[in-house]
Order: C-alpha cells, then sequence, then structure tokens
C-alpha cells in the first residue's frame, strides 16, 4: 500500500464485504482515534493509500456525509464534523465535567487572571464600582478544538488565593471550593442567541455563517452573598441546551460549570 495515509490498515480484497464498505470502516476507524481531526484526506490521497478506484473513495465518504461524520465544504474539501455537545437544563451540571465524561479531554488557555475593577460585575454582584473582582478569561477547548469563551468575576477578598491556581484542566469551581472554601449552590443563568464580534470569531475559530449563544450566570452560596459573576460565549454548532419537562411546573435551576 502506497501513499500519503500513515496508521492504516490495508483492504482485504479477498473478502466477501465490499471494498467501499472496508474502506468506510478503516476511516470510521481513523475518525475515532482522531487522526483526520487536522486533515481528512482527498478522493486522490485514498485511492493513493487503498489502492481503490475513486468511485469506491467516494462510496466510502458518501456513508460517512450521509451519518453527519464528515461534510464537503466548497473550496475547502471534506472537513471532519467536530463531536457535539448536549446539555440539560434545569439540573446542577459541570461544563467539565460533561465532556470529560463523553470521553473528551476539556483544557483551556487561559487569557488573563488577575485583580480589576469592573462597574458591570461589581453591579452584578452586588458591590461598589471600586471594589476589587479577580477576573479569569480563558479560552474552554473539547478534544484540542475551541468551545466556549469564557469570562468570571469574582469578588477578591473571596477569590485572591486563585490567582495561584492552574487552569488548563479542571474546572472553576472545583478550584474555588478547594483554595477559597466556597461552592456556589443557587443562582440563575440566561441563555441568548448571539452575533459573535469578530475577536470571539476569531477565538473560537467560527466561520462568518456560525452562530453562537451567549450566557449570563450570577450564583451565590446558601447564605445569599453572590459569588460569582460570569459571561459566556459558546459555539451553537458543538453545543446544545436541552430542556425535559413533565406534567408538572418547569423548574429551571441553577446550572453549575
Amino acid at each position: 500500500m502506497s501513499g500519503s495515509i500513515g496508521g492504516v490498515e490495508p483492504l482485504d480484497r479477498s473478502s466477501s464485504v465490499p471494498l467501499w464498505s472496508q474502506l468506510e470502516a478503516e476511516l470510521r476507524r481513523g475518525l475515532e482515534l482522531g487522526r483526520f481531526d487536522e486533515h481528512f484526506p482527498t478522493d486522490l490521497e485514498l485511492t493513493g493509500a487503498f489502492g481503490v478506484s475513486r468511485h469506491t473513495a467516494r462510496e466510502a465518504i458518501g456513508h460517512l456525509t450521509r451519518d453527519g461524520l464528515i461534510r464537503r465544504v466548497r473550496g475547502r474539501g471534506t472537513a471532519v464534523v467536530k463531536r457535539e455537545f448536549e446539555q440539560p437544563l434545569g439540573a446542577l451540571y459541570s461544563l467539565f465535567s460533561s465532556i470529560e465524561n463523553q470521553g473528551v479531554q476539556q483544557t483551556s488557555k487561559v487569557l488573563s487572571l488577575g485583580v480589576v475593577t469592573d462597574e458591570v460585575a461589581a453591579g452584578q454582584l452586588g458591590v461598589s464600582s471600586d471594589v476589587e473582582l479577580v477576573l479569569l478569561e480563558r479560552i474552554r477547548f473539547a478534544g484540542g478544538s475551541p468551545l466556549a469563551l469564557d469570562r468570571a468575576w469574582m469578588p477578591a477578598d473571596l477569590a485572591r488565593p486563585l490567582l495561584d491556581a492552574d487552569f488548563s484542566h479542571t474546572a472553576l469551581y472545583d478550584e474555588l471550593e478547594r483554595v477559597c472554601g466556597a461552592r456556589p449552590s443557587q443562582g440563575w443563568e440566561r441563555i441568548t442567541p448571539l452575533v459573535p464580534a469578530s475577536y470571539e470569531r476569531e477565538a473560537l475559530e467560527l466561520g462568518e455563517s456560525d452562530a453562537a449563544f451567549f450566557v449570563e450566570r450570577r450564583s451565590g452560596v446558601a447564605d445569599g452573598r453572590i459569588i460569582e459573576w460570569r459571561t459566556t460565549v459558546i459555539r451553537g454548532d458543538r453545543f446544545r441546551f436541552v430542556n425535559q419537562w413533565s406534567g408538572g411546573s418547569n423548574d429551571l435551576r441553577f446550572v453549575e460549570d
């Protein structure tokens, strides 16, 4: 077998399984292993690597396309469809745990972690505009691909120990509880559609027509103190919010990250 695709198994021409089906299975395996995250092979690369006709390659690709695993992008070739995440509303959840529990690593790139003053955030936290706040701003990745642009403001008199925390692979509330002794247990969250600004599109690698959600969250502890104001821009093509209801009243509770 020749070609530019590495780590693939040769097709069995003595098998009763059609070549296109064998090729499809091999490509599915490569997708599951993340081999094609940066580049999905072209028809020409497939024919060269597996010794099949272009018709066979296109038949295999057609099945992957119909299953929503890849898509043809005009002018860009074939692209891998990034995994989507679905989060029920009305229950406590952790974005970090939600992603990792699906077998995908959630990491963060910290853009800013420091002490600031912010009039809007202070108003949401119920403190004076000159009160010092800890701001944590990060890009959150799922499986190495950007998923959300996250900003959280917390009173510095509580959250100052977070300045020494490593947020590359952890949840904010875990660190807040570990080093500050506090974990939000109540609050509210509001989700609205958003046309992202150019810097948000760049940070999240969004196309001009890609949608996003804008999530606002205010959380507090049992004694009523508000300890966090957060805003998040999250990719609409990779994340969905789902609400479930029964015959009773619909109770939308605080959503935890």
